[in-house]
């Protein structure tokens, strides 16, 4: 099959119409308008919330904001975030390393009191020993307000403090009261920025990726903030026109290739070294493997549930129509089976880069061994690119960049979020169906996850944020 996509894309045929484009009517009736707020600001008197958010970038920005919300609800004193080490993302990077501290405070003072460390006489509390440690095992995924008005309040007026230990997506979407709903917008939009450093290192990183000084794009100022000007400084004369460019996360590190129980094509070689990688870093999950019938691997794939590989994701790409000469950067870490595995991508895309590619040695040193630092590069170059690609919808990156695209995009932004599910059924058929029958149906399987709609009951404000809460109607 990557045969015939290379014989198709030597063919140069003219892309389609609406490839770099969004539904516009539908999208543009919406604008941003989370930075309105309609209440007085909380005097936090319940108490003291510290929270220590699990997970990478991306699920300790959702986990924030759910801290923040929190501390409306109950009507507490937040402490700025504390992140968690973890021996998957390994990274010591605390707040003010991949955001500004102060404008974070300031910004959402008018919503809440926040500190950045606890009183001294609470400092030297034992909070396990009186029973304010509350971790995510003690809170139920997706929890309800009223699960910690009946459960943190009362922790928070006995002993003025509460530690919620590995907090993360422990906040329901729905029911939240309106303006609870439009401070979590807020917090994802507005109020988190990236430190200057992570800002003027993307900055550089999107004049490269265009190619060309002086040409901007509608997201760079909420992207890289001041920074953006420097994108904008174009030298006399030049009047070349900036490299539109796709931007595609590959989700198929080892720990995402690990957890899905899926299997690659890399028989028994691959099945033991994935086997060992459970074991270290979920154990739990390798116990469930040894202890439980499982659905097998080909039964996960049928049901959308595996990561699409490179290969899969070049195949997308081709058959949706994009050309040879597209320019395309690929976001995410270390790709699970290395430069073979992105051989098939460099193949048919060869002018394929990554951030290690655009910036070099020297520009990456302050960010190396800081993958939380690394990833906010990868959400700079996804959020601003003309178009994006998703790969795995599960993803927290995916899922906040297109959110972020919807928001301030303005209906220009296109986001491709395939059906992994009817891609699978395509791909198992690959070796059997001509490529424009292979093409045909991949096509209308994207084609129908690209229009935006607004979010429905219980999906996420960050990806979906288009919503009365969060963005307000034009029309």
């Amino acid at each position: 099959m990557l045969a015939l996509a290379a014989h198709a894309l030597a063919e140069n045929k003219r892309e389609p119409k609406d490839l770099w484009r969004e539904p516009v009517v539908p999208a543009s009736a919406w604008m941003p308008c989370a930075d309105q707020r309609n209440w007085e600001p909380s005097g936090g008197n319940n108490g003291y919330i510290l929270v220590t958010a699990n997970g990478g970038m991306n699920q300790q920005r959702v986990a924030i904001c759910n801290a923040v919300v929190l501390a409306r609800l109950l009507n507490a004193t937040l402490v700025v975030p504390k992140f968690m080490y973890s021996s998957v993302w390994r990274d010591v990077s605390q707040f003010s390393d991949i955001y500004q501290e102060e404008h974070f405070i300031n910004y959402l003072t008018p919503d809440i009191r926040m500190v950045k460390e606890l009183p001294n006489k609470l400092q030297s509390l034992d909070l396990e020993a009186i029973g304010s440690v509350v971790t995510d095992v003690d809170i139920p995924k997706e929890s309800k307000p009223s699960f910690y008005l009946k459960n943190i309040i009362p922790i928070l007026l006995r002993n003025g403090v509460v530690h919620l230990l590995g907090f993360g997506n422990r906040l329901a979407f729905d029911p939240i009261p309106f303006q609870l709903q439009r401070l979590r917008c807020r917090c994802n939009f507005h109020a988190l920025q990236f430190a200057p450093k992570i800002q003027e290192t993307g900055a550089l990183l999107l004049r490269r990726l265009r190619k060309h000084e002086g040409h901007s794009g509608p997201l760079d100022h909420y992207l890289v903030g001041p920074y953006a000007d420097s994108i904008m400084k174009e030298k006399r004369g030049q009047s070349a026109k900036a490299s539109r460019y796709l931007a595609i996360h590959l989700r198929f590190e080892i720990d995402m290739v690990a957890h899905s129980l899926c299997e690659f094509g890399g028989g028994e070689e691959e099945r033991q070294e994935l086997e060992k990688y459970r074991e270290i870093h979920f154990p739990a999950l390798a116990h469930l493997k040894k202890t439980t019938k499982l659905p097998s691997p080909a039964e996960i794939r049928s049901e959308g549930l595996c990561p699409l590989t490179p290969e899969e994701a070049v195949l997308m790409l081709a058959a949706l129509g994009f050309n040879r000469k597209t320019h395309v950067f690929v976001a995410g870490a270390q790709i699970y089976g290395g430069t073979r595995r992105l051989g098939a991508l460099n193949s048919l895309y060869p002018y394929l880069v990554t951030k290690e590619n655009l910036l070099s040695a020297t520009e990456l040193e302050p960010f190396k061994n800081f993958s939380s630092q690394l990833a906010a590069l990868d959400f700079i170059g996804c959020t601003a690119a003309n178009a994006f690609a998703m790969t795995d919808s599960g993803s927290q990156l995916s899922s906040l960049v297109s959110g972020y695209r919807i928001y301030y995009g303005g209906g220009k932004m296109p986001t491709i979020r395939p059906n992994k599910r009817r891609l699978a059924a395509i791909f198992v058929k690959n070796s059997t169906i001509e490529w424009k029958v292979f093409e045909q149906r991949v096509r209308k399987a994207v084609r129908q996850t690209k229009h935006i709609q607004s979010r429905s009951k219980g999906r996420s404000v960050y990806r979906y944020p288009r919503c009365k809460e969060c963005m307000c109607p034009t029309d």
